[in-house]
This record gives C-alpha cells, sequence and structure tokens, in this order.
C-alpha cells in the first residue's frame, strides 16, 4: 500500500462500516461525539450560540474528549491489525500464491459436481482471490460459499453483479426494480435501506462482494440501451447521492462494494461487453460529469472500483482499454481522485478488453483481475513477466498486502461457516419484502407528483 495511503477519517469509516455489528457501545457514542460536535458548531457558525449552546457545546466537547479518542484508537488499532496480517500472509506466501490471488475467475452459481470441482480447483490448486458468481440459483450459490469457506485462511472474496438486486444474478432471489426506475426515487436513506437490504441478503448465503453501484452519468441521447437501463440517471450530484447510500448501506452491512465503471461508461455508444468503449467527451465534461461520483464514492473511504473497458482519449491518449491504462488507473484514479481502496478490473473475457493479459492490468495499477478466459493459463504468464522482469515482485505484494487488508476487515481470516444451507436460502427473502413495498410506494408516489398538472 502507498504510504498514508489510510488517513484517520479513512480508518474511522472502515471500521464503523465493517465493524458495525462488533462496534462496543463506547466505540459508537465516541464517533456519534464527533459528529455532534462537528453539527452543533457549524450551527453555532451560522449564529445564536448562546449561553445553552456554550454550555452543552462544552458538555459535546467532553464527550468526544473521551469516547471519540477511544473510537480512534480502536479504529487505529483494527488498521494495524488488518496491515500486521497482510504483512504476515504475504511473507508466507510462495509465489504462486501470490499470483494466483490477484484473479477472480467467474462461475455460474451451480451446485452440480463439475462446478464444485471447479470452485476446488480455484481455491486449493490455484490459489485464487475470489470468485465472481454469475447466473445461478441462491442455493448454488450458498453451497459454493460453504465449500470456499472450508478451504482454509485466507477466505476468498465471493462476489456478484447486484446492482439492483441478487435477482439480477439468481433466478429465486428477491426482485428489485432496474437503476434506470430507482434513480427517480428522491429519498435517500431510502436507497441506504436498499443497501443494507441487499448486504442482508448476501451474508445470509456467504456472499461478501457487490459489484455495484453503477456509477456511470448518462447523457440520455448517445448512450447504450444496456448503460441507459443500468444507470441512477444523467444529474451527476444525484448519480452520487443515490450511489453512495446504496453503497454505505451495502458497506455497514459488512460487504465490500465495487463501485464502476472508472472512469465513466455513461457516454460510450457501445456496449463493452461486445466491443471497446469510447468515450470522446472533453476533459472539463469528463472532470465535472463522468469522475465526480467517484470523487464523492473515494472522498467517503468506500472500498473498491471497477475500471471499465473503455478508451478515454481525453485523459490517455493511446487508445487502449482504461484496464491497461497506468494513466488512468495511477495518475487519474489513485492521484488525481484520491482513490485508495481496491481497484479491480471488469471482466476480462468481454470483447471490450481487446485480448489484454492479466499482467498488463495488474502492472498498470489493477490489484484484481475478474474473470479471465483461462485462469491457470493467466497465471502462467504473470509468472513469466515474473520471471522476465515485467513486473517486480514488490508490485504483486503491494496487491496481495491490499487484498489481504480488505479480507481481514470482513472477517475471511477466519471465513465463516453457512451450517444449514436450507436456512440460509430461506433467510434471504425474509425482510425483502418491506424493503421492496417502500421502493414501490416511492416510486409510486413520484410518477403521481409527476402527472399533476402544475398551476
Amino acid at each position: 500500500m502507498r504510504s498514508g495511503a489510510f488517513s484517520l477519517r479513512h480508518m474511522v469509516r472502515l471500521m464503523v462500516r465493517f465493524m458495525g455489528g462488533l462496534l462496543s457501545a463506547r466505540v459508537a457514542r465516541g464517533v456519534v461525539g464527533v459528529c455532534s460536535v462537528v453539527l452543533l458548531l457549524g450551527a453555532c457558525a451560522r449564529g445564536g450560540a448562546g449561553d445553552e449552546t456554550e454550555a452543552a457545546r462544552r458538555r459535546l466537547d467532553s464527550i468526544a474528549e473521551a469516547d471519540s479518542l477511544a473510537a480512534i484508537r480502536e479504529a487505529t488499532d483494527l488498521t494495524n491489525d488488518a496491515r500486521r496480517y497482510a504483512d504476515s500472509v504475504v511473507a508466507r506466501l510462495t509465489v504462486e500464491r501470490k499470483m494466483g490471488m490477484l484473479f477472480m475467475p467467474a462461475l455460474y452459481a451451480n451446485d452440480d459436481r463439475a462446478t464444485l470441482h471447479r470452485v476446488g480447483e480455484y481455491a486449493a490448486e490455484l490459489h485464487v482471490g475470489g470468485i465472481v458468481l454469475l447466473r445461478g440459483n441462491l442455493r448454488g450459490a450458498a453451497v459454493i460459499a460453504d465449500s470456499l469457506s472450508r478451504c482454509g485462511s485466507p477466505g476468498l472474496f465471493l462476489a456478484v453483479d447486484a446492482e439492483n438486486g441478487l435477482r439480477m444474478r439468481f433466478a429465486d432471489a428477491p426482485e428489485f426494480p432496474w437503476s434506470r426506475e430507482m434513480g427517480r426515487i428522491s429519498d435517500d436513506q431510502l436507497f441506504y435501506e436498499f443497501g443494507r437490504e441487499l448486504a442482508r441478503e448476501c451474508r445470509a448465503v456467504g456472499i461478501n462482494m457487490v459489484l455495484g453501484p453503477v456509477m456511470d452519468v448518462v447523457p440520455g441521447e448517445g448512450s447504450h440501451r444496456l448503460m441507459l437501463k443500468r444507470s441512477l440517471g444523467s444529474d451527476p450530484r444525484r448519480v452520487a447521492d443515490l450511489a453512495l447510500a446504496y453503497a454505505r448501506g451495502v458497506e455497514e452491512g459488512n460487504v465490500i462494494s465495487v463501485a464502476k465503471h472508472f472512469p465513466g461508461h455513461g457516454s460510450a455508444t457501445v456496449d463493452s461487453h461486445r466491443a471497446l468503449g469510447e468515450i470522446r467527451a472533453s476533459r472539463e465534461v469528463i472532470d465535472s460529469v463522468d469522475l465526480y461520483p467517484f470523487r464523492r464514492y473515494a472522498a467517503e473511504g468506500l472500498s473498491g472500483v471497477m475500471v471499465g473497458h473503455l478508451s478515454v482519449l481525453a485523459l490517455d491518449s493511446v487508445r487502449r482499454p482504461a484496464v491497461v491504462s497506468p494513466v488512468v488507473m495511477r495518475d487519474v484514479l489513485r492521484d488525481e481522485v484520491g482513490f485508495d481502496g481496491l481497484v479491480i478490473t471488469d471482466a476480462l473475457n468481454m470483447e471490450g478488453a481487446m485480448g489484454v493479459s492479466g499482467w498488463q492490468a495488474i502492472s498498470a495499477g489493477a490489484d484484481m483481475v475478474i474473470a479471465p478466459s483461462d485462469t491457470r493459463r493467466e497465471i502462467q504468464r504473470m509468472l513469466a513477466a515474473l520471471a522476465d522482469g515485467r513486473i517486480g515482485i514488490s508490485m504483486v505484494d503491494d496487491r496481495c498486502r491490499r487484498i489481504l487488508f480488505y479480507k481481514y476487515l470482513i472477517g475471511l481470516n477466519a471465513p465463516p461457516q453457512l451450517g444449514d444451507i436450507d436456512a440460509a436460502v430461506a433467510e434471504v427473502g425474509r425482510e425483502a419484502p418491506a424493503v421492496r413495498d417502500s421502493i414501490t410506494s416511492a416510486l409510486r408516489r413520484n410518477r403521481s407528483s409527476s402527472l399533476r398538472p402544475r398551476l
């Protein structure tokens, strides 16, 4: 990890999000105390700070001084523990295991013998860092998660595309509206609750990473129809508000969120599953529209960003997918946007990747590579690139440390087992209807208000 990668703010936010259910009351009071002081001082700055307000300020100061320092100490301890864990694991890994950790192959969410054999091959033989689940069902997802939990420590990331809920991949999961419809909701809190519910469903079946939210801002006319369906809208500020509320809910439910598709897929006219997307907007437009939600996401200290198969000539004069562009991933995402978390590629088996290799993405700045066409071959290519000096072992170690840091935060240093698969599957649908009803009611109210005649 880069020196100073985790600021105090970042450490506290990571602690609150990923340890939310385990926080002591004292620590929670400390965080609330800090927020209360900030809000009160803001009110005072706007005027009206009398004797009563000043007394309240002094009381809050004393609470914050005691409890927030405890919170900061626990946040610092957590971060130091995670760093020590990452360092200790990296120190004892073979080169082959380090290379495997950088990959997340994709599997259909089934529980048939062939799928489970492949799970075992990926985990025990190739030592991959995670698996991405494709279409299937909840039972298949739960069985795969339970199988992975028995493969030892560190556990694997188990990720899924679920920007509009698990139904996007699992036929028997609760259904929620597509992002295009959800973007009409004006209630950020409802989006937070949706994210929190999604995290609950994910944890029930052992999923610990959501490939969402979609941060792409569509201009409308000229955008590809698939992105129009998946985007939250055309207003970058509103997209950021809703996407961040969703991501906060996901992460406070102890699941990693991955914002996508950096540096912004909204104005591409092609589907990057089929071809390289090209963004022709000016640098000024990219700064004010496409990068805006990602800047907000980075400032919040959230966890993951997926880089898309996009060529953005205003950022990088070389026509190539952003996943192999050091300009996009290092200069823009890391240095300019200030993102310190996990950088993950979009699936390398997509046509938009133009046949690039995993070692090229890692060398350009990615931490993990998703869905290569042949994981074993890509690991061999990584080893060859290391042997001939195209990549260095310090770079590989850096990527592994960041991966292990986040695994520690979500408890993968001691992977939990699901146990009763049927109970885990049944748990998924327990609370979803209430959240779905709230979303449906909000959308209905929005439609009604938009149809009212204006005087």
